[in-house]
């Protein structure tokens, strides 16, 4: 065998680990979750409905493709991204999945815009919009998500607390909602609740991720 041979299969070997770490279903979900924020065993069990056994096993599998790290806290160990490239790459993972599986865009399409139908909002209209100071963003994740990571402006009302707090948003102007992404039903929810209650509202199926690499594309 050559040197050359040797160096491509010893590379390619050490590629699979992550790829082999991916194949499940249920472990590309805690990676979602985690690009959120960071989270412990149980909250991962209960955001993903497995049991805690099941989620130390997928989170074993990938600590030793060193795609997550822990930390303890007390009593509790807290799972992370080992590197915000991992989040990068699960954004990249999403992008070609639904451009290359038609399933992919057919599920996007039954589920979100045929169920519920509401108007949308890009990025680049919710940037003019906001600078003009003509909506209120509104991040509707759990708490911990928002303080970890934010779109810049955006008002912090998690999804259980949203009917109790719609008397702290202005009625002069509209408002927009986003949750984790476009695979997040959160900001759905938000709309409609909003929608009953006559304030004219929008959905932004973006994340925080996108937003931060629309902000890099536009500088």
């Amino acid at each position: 065998m050559d040197v050359e041979r040797k160096l491509k299969d010893m590379l390619y070997q050490e590629f699979a680990r992550i790829g082999k770490s991916l194949s499940s279903p249920k472990r590309l979900e805690i990676l979602d979750l985690l690009s959120q924020s960071p989270k412990s065993v149980d909250g991962l069990a209960k955001s993903t409905g497995m049991t805690v056994a099941n989620v130390s096993q997928h989170l074993q599998t990938l600590y030793n493709a060193r795609l997550v790290d822990f930390k303890k806290q007390g009593n509790f160990v807290i799972y992370e991204l080992a590197d915000s490239a991992v989040s990068d790459f699960m954004s990249t993972l999403h992008r070609l999945s639904e451009k290359q599986l038609l399933q992919v865009q057919y599920i996007k399409k039954e589920f979100l815009n045929n169920h519920f139908e509401m108007e949308g909002l890009s990025l680049t209209d919710l940037k003019k919009r906001m600078e003009n100071r003509e909506v209120l963003l509104l991040d509707v994740r759990p708490k911990d998500e928002y303080e970890e990571a934010h779109i810049p402006g955006a008002v912090s009302i998690p999804i259980e607390e949203l009917e109790d707090k719609l008397a702290t948003l202005p009625s002069n102007c509209d408002v927009v909602a986003y949750c984790r992404g476009p695979y997040c039903l959160m900001s759905v929810e938000a709309v409609e609740i909003l929608k009953t209650k006559g304030i004219n509202a929008f959905r932004l199926e973006n994340s925080v991720q996108d937003w931060k690499e629309f902000v890099k594309q536009d500088n």
